[in-house]
């Protein structure tokens, strides 16, 4: 799957704080993802982020 830095994904599971968007801030074995809404950033494990995601939002850099 093409994630790049920037790009916002819409995954299936909400975090906690109730959003379910987030942007990537970085890419490789983990992804470093913050929650659009709250702010938390989490690292969370390629393969588990390629599974969740319903959307991938492209940004126009």
């Amino acid at each position: 799957m093409d994630i790049r830095v920037n790009d916002e994904l819409i995954m299936k599971k909400p975090h906690p704080c109730g959003d379910n968007r987030f942007l990537v801030l970085r890419v490789g074995m983990d992804f470093k993802i913050r929650c659009q809404k709250c702010g938390r950033e989490v690292m969370v494990p390629r393969k588990k982020v390629e599974r969740n995601i319903r959307k991938v939002i492209r940004s126009e850099d």
